[in-house]
This record gives structure tokens, sequence and C-alpha cells, in this order.
């Protein structure tokens, strides 16, 4: 019985007893409730992760707030909601909104539009409305069924930790009154979670680690009318401060250190409450890194360019200027950053699992090993589904991408070997994600790139098109082995959670979709308003390794910072395993890459809610402060994400800006001037 089919038929056949919170077999968790209120809540993530995507680059998880806006939902219904079910209702929206990133939204397709003809040899890819969907069915769903086999080896028998979704599991049963849930990981060399905040994504993805230090108090209690009222009045706030940024374009573009720097060097500010949210998600020690970065590249490296004739046209050119220029800097950071970071991973699958499995020295106890899974079969994902899903995943993917993209394109046998590679870097990258909450997709995206470089040389779509495929299977697979973690700790279905993964991610498809196509309608991308960063790193990749040719001087200081930061994440992954209390200060590198390619507007505004952060747990304390930051923060991001929808409207019926006045620097992006 294939899966999806059979999700729907138990779907439609139990509606009238779904909304009770009864299914066959005791299968309690998924309900159409949660399924419904679980894609509500994605939909609503979907346009948010693909409008702050498109503009920076990042895109979080939200898997926590997910949680909290569906538990308070809930309240509205007749019967309250059950904390597995709960998990099912995150586990869809999760898989709801992440999409842009999966299926390459906010990267890949906006890098196969900067293609030249003249530089490249192709023209731009531009894909209809449904070439982008079957692309996105191509990669939507080898890893959601990548993640059952996952699941057992990581969680079941190897118990890592996955801080996030121990954090969101944390969450659920403080709101729905349980007793706190036994983590039961195992503490790999003193480990311990880690207030780190970036689930790296090529620019940022953003996880939630800070909220595992924020959830450690068991008893923290939150009020429902409080929790409602600090939801309603930030995303009220965030909102109406949207809306009038885009009539008032300079309200979100404000000349702070004057109109020359804002001008000439696009040193502006942006007072987004949603940036502050999200600095308050990421925590102070990201934040911090992020601006670090931002000051080395935009204030010292950008002049340094300019001024020496290496980078001699306009400072915002991704081409000529200083910025394209600094980029190839902050691309060698996060690649070093990430490699680096992979290393102990890839020493422990090889001498670990691979030699001393080979020498018969590993753990042959079996039965041991077997009696760990705390689920009945009937709750399980069965192993056949497993292999018919994946089979059929690779096999569908593979025609539609050569559906899509054609045989000039990229060949069916490289398509094959992305698949292929996804899923040996997933491994890669789950394994980096449960023991430090660090998803390191991004340099699985390049060693990806650098692969297709070798074995389909000159072929700068393959290139990007089979990168995207094998990161989308290592992103996808590592989100939802931190959703499971969560249902494993409430004692949630596997199978009900793999239901909502598969009904979340169809949905999606074709949200993303039509969300991105209005999008492109409305807007330029990359253009002023969504500069769309992710694409300019993926396609500069993809034509340095066709090319081998680099902007004047940018080689040696790509192998500078890079030398420089693999000394700083090898000290830092040390300092994690070993449990420092230290660690999380010392600076990340892909967060201090990320201040390089966003200009200094975000940056700042980040760092102001990572402050807030900071003094307010500092003040208050983690035990007291409860979630109610957290909270504000949520209804910030969601804010400005949700109203973005209308101004999108707006734009695509013709509403233009109500005055341009303040905008004399050229730097707002509703106005003419720029």
């Amino acid at each position: 019985m294939f899966p999806l089919a059979a999700c729907m038929r138990r779907l439609r056949r139990h509606t009238r007893r779904a909304a009770d919170g009864t299914l066959e077999g005791g299968q309690t968790d998924f309900t159409l409730r949660a399924v419904l209120l679980g894609l509500l809540i994605g939909c609503l993530l979907c346009f948010t992760n693909l409008y702050f995507g498109l503009q920076t680059g990042w895109i979080s998880m939200m898997s926590l707030q997910s949680a909290l806006i569906g538990y308070l939902l809930s309240r509205f219904l007749p019967k309250p909601m059950s904390a597995q079910e709960n998990v099912v209702l995150q586990t869809t929206a999760v898989a709801t909104g992440t999409m842009p990133l999966a299926a390459g939204f906010v990267g890949i397709l906006p890098a196969l539009g900067l293609l030249e003809e003249s530089r490249d040899g192709v023209p731009p890819v531009h894909l209809s409305w449904i070439a982008a969907v079957g692309w996105s069915c191509a990669v939507a769903f080898f890893g959601v069924f990548l993640s059952p086999p996952l699941r057992k080896q990581v969680i079941i028998e190897e118990q890592l930790a996955f801080p996030s979704g121990t954090a969101t599991g944390q969450l659920i049963s403080v709101l729905h009154q349980l007793p706190t849930p036994e983590a039961n990981v195992r503490h790999r060399r003193g480990y311990n979670a880690l207030a780190s905040s970036e689930d790296d994504e090529t620019i940022a993805y953003a996880a939630e680690a800070q909220e595992t230090d924020i959830l450690r108090a068991p008893e923290t209690e939150v009020a429902e009318e409080e929790g409602w009222s600090a939801l309603t009045w930030s995303f009220a706030a965030s909102g109406i401060m949207t809306l009038a940024a885009y009539f008032f374009p300079v309200v979100f573009s404000i000349p702070l250190f004057g109109t020359y720097l804002a001008s000439e060097w696009l040193w502006t500010f942006t007072p987004s409450l949603s940036y502050i949210g999200q600095g308050i998600i990421m925590g102070f020690p990201t934040t911090l890194s992020m601006n670090l970065g931002m000051l080395v590249g935009w204030g010292v490296l950008s002049p340094l360019a300019k001024y020496s004739g290496w980078a001699p046209g306009p400072v915002g050119d991704m081409t000529a200027g200083s910025r394209g220029w600094i980029l190839w800097v902050s691309l060698a950071i996060m690649c070093s950053d990430s490699v680096v970071s992979l290393l102990p991973v890839i020493y422990e699958i090889v001498y670990t699992k691979l030699w001393k499995g080979a020498l018969g020295l590993g753990d042959d106890d079996t039965a041991v090993k077997e009696n760990k899974e705390v689920e009945t079969e009937d709750r399980l994902v069965p192993m056949q589904w497993v292999v018919w899903g994946l089979t059929g995943s690779i096999i569908l993917g593979t025609l539609l991408v050569w559906l899509v993209f054609g045989h000039d394109g990229i060949k069916p046998w490289a398509t094959l070997i992305g698949f292929i590679m996804g899923g040996l870097l997933s491994v890669l990258g789950v394994r980096a994600l449960g023991e430090t909450d660090l998803n390191p997709v991004s340099g699985l995206g390049k060693i990806s790139q650098l692969f297709f470089a070798w074995i389909q040389p000159g072929n700068i779509v393959a290139n990007i098109i089979a990168g995207g495929v094998a990161e989308a299977g290592a992103q996808q697979a590592g989100d939802l082995m931190q959703d499971l973690k969560t249902g494993h700790l409430i004692r949630a279905s596997p199978r009900a959670q793999f239901f909502g993964q598969l009904i979340g991610s169809c949905l999606s498809i074709v949200v993303t979709t039509t969300a991105c196509t209005l999008y492109q309608r409305a807007y330029e991308i990359p253009g002023p308003s969504f500069p769309a960063p992710t694409a300019y790193v993926w396609l500069g990749l993809a034509r340095l390794l066709r090319d081998g040719e680099l902007p004047e001087k940018s080689g040696e200081f790509m192998v500078m910072f890079a030398a420089l930061f693999s000394v700083i994440a090898a000290i830092k992954t040390y300092s994690v395993r070993s449990g420092s209390p230290y660690a999380k200060w010392i600076p990340s590198g892909v967060a201090f890459a990320i201040g390089f390619l966003n200009t200094p507007s975000f940056s700042l505004a980040r760092l102001i809610g990572g402050i807030v952060e900071h003094v307010y747990y500092t003040r208050v304390g983690r035990d007291n402060g409860g979630i109610r930051l957290i909270i504000i923060a949520s209804g910030f991001v969601l804010g400005e994400g949700v109203v973005s929808v209308i101004s999108l409207v707006l734009r695509t019926l013709g509403v233009g800006v109500a005055s341009c006045w303040g905008c004399g620097h050229g730097m707002c992006g509703g106005c003419p001037a720029s």
C-alpha cells in the first residue's frame, strides 16, 4: 500500500472520529484537527519563510513556535488537543513551512535565473508554474522516506540529543501539563546542549537551540490569556510596521549613519520587528558573530577592495562591486567551517561503524538494540513503505528533473547520483545535527557541487541542480529528525508523524510554487526588495569550479580566512564536545559569513534582538523567564511574514508607495530611485 494514499484514505475514513481524537488501532495522534491546524500554520510559515528567504536567506523550522501557536488555537476547540496531536500538528507545520528551502526557491531557482548566455553558455532558466511544481515534486519526498531508518539509528539506537527537538518536546509537555520527558540521550564526551543558534543553511537556517536553555525549567507555566495577549500585540505591531514600510519605504531603510554611507556603502538600518524577533530566537552569541562578520566584511574588506581597485564597480554590484568580492570570502569561511565541523562525525562513522565493525569489534548485541524501540509495530513506518517510497521518489524525481530541465540541463544518471549523494550526506548532516544542533547543509551542498564539477565538468546548470537535489535530502531529513525526536519524547506515533510529513509536503508544493510565482510577477528577483543572496553563492561556486577564475586578490583572502576559521571551527567543535560553558561564545563561522552576505541593515536589527534576549534572561533568569519572550519574538516574525502577503497583493494590483520622502539615498526597496 502506498503510504500517501493510505494516509489519505485513513483520514477520509475516520473524519468524524478524528474530530473527537480517536482513530483505528489506537492511533489517537493522527487526527483531522491536528492535520488541518498544522497545514494552516504551515502555510503561514511557508509565506513567511519564502519572504525572509528571498530577502536575507534566513529560514526557520519554527517547530517550537508551531507547537505553541497550535496549542493556543486548539483552546477554541470543543475538546482539548492532546500532546501527541500537538506533535503531529507541529510536524505537519514544519513539513509545510520549510519547502521554500527544501525545493530551492530561495537559492537554486533564483541562481538558475541569474545565468548569462554570454558568460555561462546557457540562457537564464525560468520555470513556469507547472515546471516549478514538477521540480518540487522531484525533491519533496526523498527526505521524508529517508527519515524512518535514520530515526531508528540516531534516535533509538544511538539516542543522540537533537537539542531543538528536545526543547520542543519540553515545551509541549509544559503546555499540556505532562511530566518533563526524559531526554534519554547519550552525552558524548560531556556534551551539553549548546545555546548556539543556527541550523546552518547556505545563508542561515535558524534553529532553536537557544530555546533549549529557555525551557530547562520543567515547571514553566504559560498563562493562556497572557500568551494570547503577547502573541496578538506583537503580531499586530509587526504587521502595522510592515504596512507602514510599504507605503513609506524609508521606514525600513533609515540612513542612520548619513546619506553618504547609505547611498555609497549600503550602511542603512532596518528597524524591522521581525528581524529583532529573529535575533531573539537566534540568541545573543549568534547575532554577535553575525555582526562581527558585518564589521569585517562591510567595514574593512569592502572599502579595501573598492579603494584598491579589486572591485571597481558600484559597492552593491554582485559582479564587479565589493559586495560580490566579499561574497567569495564568505563562501570560503562557510565551507571551511562546515567541513571542519563534520570531520569528527566522519571519523566516528568510518572508525566506529565501518572499521571496528569490519574487524568484529563492534557491539553485536542485536537483541539489546531491538529492545530499545518503545513503539509497537502498528505505530512505526513499515520498512516496505520505506523501500518502495525511496525507490519511487528517486525514479520519479529523476524523471521529473529530466522533464523539467531537459537532457541538455542535466543527464538522468547525474540526477540519480545526486539522490544517492543526498542519502549519504544526510547521514553526516543528521548525526552532526543530533550532536550539535547544527545541520551543515551548506557545506554538504558545496561538497556535492565539487563532486559534480568532476563528473560533469563545464555544465553549470547540472552542477546547481544536482547540488540542490543532494542538499534537499540532507536538509529535509535533518528537519524531520528534530520532529521525530520530539515525538519520541512525547510518545507520539512515528507513523502519524510520517503521514503529517507527507501531507504537509504535498500541500506545500502548491503553496510555495504559487507564492513564489506571485512574488516573481510583483518584484524583480533578485532585486532591491528581494536580493536572494543564496542564489549568488550557488552560482558563484558553480562558475568558480568551471572557470577557476576569482576576482582580483580575492583568492588570497579566501585562503587566509578559510585557514583562520578552520582553526576556530576546530576549537569550537572540541569545546562543544567537551561541554565547555564558553563554547557558545566562540564565533560561529557560518554566522560570521552571514554578516558578509547580508547588508548591514539586516545584521544590526538582529543584534538588537540578541541583546534584548541576553539582557532579559540575564536579569530575569532562564528559570523564571519562561517563554514569554519567545512568544513575542514569534509574533514579530509571523506578523511581517503574513502581512507581507497584503503587500504582495497591493504590489500586484499596482498600488504604489504613498511617499518617497527620505529616500534620497536610493536604498529603499519601494522607492523609484532604487
